[in-house]
C-alpha cells in the first residue's frame, strides 16, 4: 500500500488532501532529469536565467489569492500574511532576476588596493554554479522559505530539488507547477525545479547522488544536525538555518510605544512560528511597567481563532502537537515563578495568545524556543546585562535593540552575539541582506550575495607573465 502524506487545515482538523509518496523508480528518474537539466541550465545566459525569474514573479502575482488559501488552508496563517508572503517572494524572484549577475560578476585579480602577485600577467575568480540543490523545508513560511534559497540558487546558474514538509505538500506542488509552466512558456526545460513527495528514509540517498552538490535546510536543530552528519559524510556543502530565541532589548531611553508594537507584531505574526520571532523582551527597569502594560493592551486586542476570516488576527498553530508542547513550556514556565498575565490556554491547534512578565532565566520561556504565540519579558537593570542576558542562549540567529540614541544602539549591536541586529525596527529576512545564524541558529548564509555564492564554484583563473 502506497504511503501518503495527509494536509489537515490547522484551525478545525479537517482533511483537506492526501498526497501519495513517489516511488524509488519515480525518485531516481526525478535525480537523473535534474542532473540532465543542470548539464542544461549552466549553460544559459543570465538574461535567460533572469527572464525565468520575472516569469515566476508574474505567475506568482496573477494566482496570489489561490496560494495565499491554500497556505493558509494547509498550516493555518491569516490570509492577510498569507497574501504578503506570496507577494514576498515574487519581490524576491525580481531581486535576484535584476541584481543577480552583478552579485556573481567575475572579480579581477589586483584591481583593488591589494596588489596582484609579481608573476601574474592577468587572473581572476570566476563564480560558477556546483549542481543541483537539494532543498529540505519547513512548514512555517512554506512558499517564502523556498523561494529564498530557489531564486539566487536558480539565477546562479544550479538546479534544485525540493522535499517539503508533509503538512504543506499542496504548496509544494503548486510552486512546481509555478517554475514548469514559466519554464515552459520560455521554451526552457521543466526539471529546472522538482518537488520530490519524499520521507526522510530516502534523503542520504538524494544527498549521496552525484547530481546533488549543496543541502540547505531550514528547521529544527535535530533536523539540522542529522542533515548536516549526511553532507558532511557525502562531502556536499551544506547551509544551515536552525531555531533562535532572539532578544528585544528595550533600553530605558526607547520609543516605547513604538517598540510594544513592532514586540507583538514580530512575536504575534504567524502565531508565533517564526525563527526570527523576537522571543525574550530584556526591558530596562526605568520602563519595564509600562512595556508590560502596552503590551498587555495589545495583544489582549487579538482575535485567535478561524484563519480565513478577515476579523481574525492570529491563526492556530500548524499542527496539534505543536501546540501541545508550547503549552507545556509554559506550563512549566509558569511553575518555576514566571507570571502569566494572558493568554496561554489551547483547543487542538489554536492557542491563545500568551504574556509572561518576570520570566526566570531558568525557564523554557528564556532558555527554549518557543515556537508559538508566546511572549517572555525580562526585566534588566542596564545595558551590560541586557547584552549579557541576550548573549546567554545556545542560539544566535537574530536580535533587536531599541534606544533613541542611534549610536549607541549601534554599538550595543556590536556586542549581541547573532547573525543580524535590527536597530529601532522589526527583525526580517529580505534579498538585500544576509540571512543566517550562529551557534546552534546554524551557518551558512541565505539572500543576498553571500547566500547566492554559497553555492557556487569561485574559480581562479591565474596566467602567468
Amino acid at each position: 500500500m502506497t504511503k501518503t502524506f495527509q494536509s489537515r487545515h490547522p484551525y478545525d482538523q479537517s482533511v483537506i488532501a492526501e498526497y501519495p509518496l513517489i516511488s524509488e523508480q519515480t525518485l531516481e528518474n526525478r535525480l537523473e532529469s535534474a542532473s540532465q537539466g543542470f548539464h542544461y541550465w549552466r549553460t544559459t545566459s543570465l538574461q535567460i536565467r533572469s527572464d525565468l525569474l520575472k516569469r515566476v514573479a508574474t505567475l506568482l502575482r496573477a494566482k496570489n489569492e489561490e496560494f495565499a488559501r491554500l497556505i493558509t488552508m494547509e498550516m493555518g496563517k491569516i490570509l492577510s500574511e498569507a497574501r504578503a508572503e506570496v507577494e514576498k517572494c515574487a519581490v524576491c524572484c525580481d531581486f535576484y532576476a535584476e541584481y543577480g549577475a552583478d552579485y556573481i560578476r567575475e572579480e579581477i585579480v589586483g584591481s583593488g588596493s591589494i596588489p596582484k602577485p609579481a608573476d601574474m600577467l592577468r587572473g581572476k575568480v570566476r563564480f560558477e554554479p556546483l549542481g543541483v540543490i537539494f532543498a529540505i523545508m519547513p512548514w512555517n513560511f512554506p512558499f517564502w522559505q523556498v523561494f529564498r534559497f530557489a531564486a539566487p540558487s536558480l539565477m546562479a546558474g544550479n538546479v534544485a530539488l525540493l522535499k517539503h514538509a508533509p503538512n504543506v505538500m499542496g504548496c509544494a506542488l503548486a510552486i512546481e507547477e509555478v517554475f514548469t509552466k514559466a519554464a515552459q512558456e520560455l521554451n526552457l526545460p521543466a526539471t529546472i525545479f522538482q518537488t520530490l513527495v519524499v520521507d526522510i528514509d530516502v534523503v542520504e540517498r538524494i544527498i549521496a547522488h552525484d547530481a546533488v552538490q549543496g543541502v540547505t535546510l531550514t528547521g529544527s536543530e535535530f533536523a539540522g544536525s542529522s542533515v548536516a552528519a549526511l553532507a558532511g559524510k557525502h562531502i556536499k556543502r551544506s547551509v544551515l538555518e536552525l531555531g533562535g530565541s532572539d532578544p528585544l532589548i528595550v533600553l530605558a531611553d526607547a520609543d516605547v510605544e513604538r517598540a510594544a508594537g513592532v514586540a507583538v507584531q514580530s512575536r504575534m505574526q504567524n502565531a508565533g512560528q517564526s525563527c526570527i520571532a523576537s522571543k525574550r523582551f530584556l526591558v530596562h527597569t526605568a520602563v519595564h511597567d509600562e512595556f508590560v502594560q502596552l503590551l498587555e493592551q495589545k495583544i489582549s486586542a487579538l482575535k485567535q481563532g478561524n484563519p480565513l476570516e478577515s476579523s481574525t488576527t492570529t491563526g492556530p498553530m500548524a499542527r496539534q502537537d505543536l501546540a501541545e508542547k508550547l503549552y507545556q513550556q509554559v506550563q512549566t514556565t509558569e511553575k518555576q515563578g514566571g507570571k502569566l498575565l494572558l493568554g496561554g490556554m489551547t483547543k487542538g491547534a489554536n492557542f491563545q495568545p500568551a504574556l509572561f512578565a518576570y520570566v526566570p532565566t531558568e525557564s523554557p520561556a528564556f532558555n527554549e524556543e518557543t515556537f508559538g504565540p508566546v511572549a517572555a519579558v525580562v526585566r534588566v537593570s542596564d545595558d551590560d546585562e541586557a547584552i549579557r542576558l541576550a548573549n546567554q542562549t545556545r542560539y544566535g540567529l537574530g536580535a533587536s535593540v531599541w534606544t533613541r540614541d542611534v549610536e549607541r544602539g549601534e554599538r550595543i549591536a556590536e556586542r549581541v552575539n547573532a547573525g543580524a541586529v535590527y536597530v529601532n525596527g522589526l527583525v526580517k529576512s529580505m534579498p538585500h541582506v544576509p540571512f543566517g545564524g550562529i551557534k546552534k541558529s546554524g551557518y551558512g548564509r541565505e539572500l543576498s550575495y553571500f547566500g547566492m555564492k554559497e553555492f557556487m564554484n569561485a574559480k581562479t583563473v591565474y596566467i602567468y607573465e
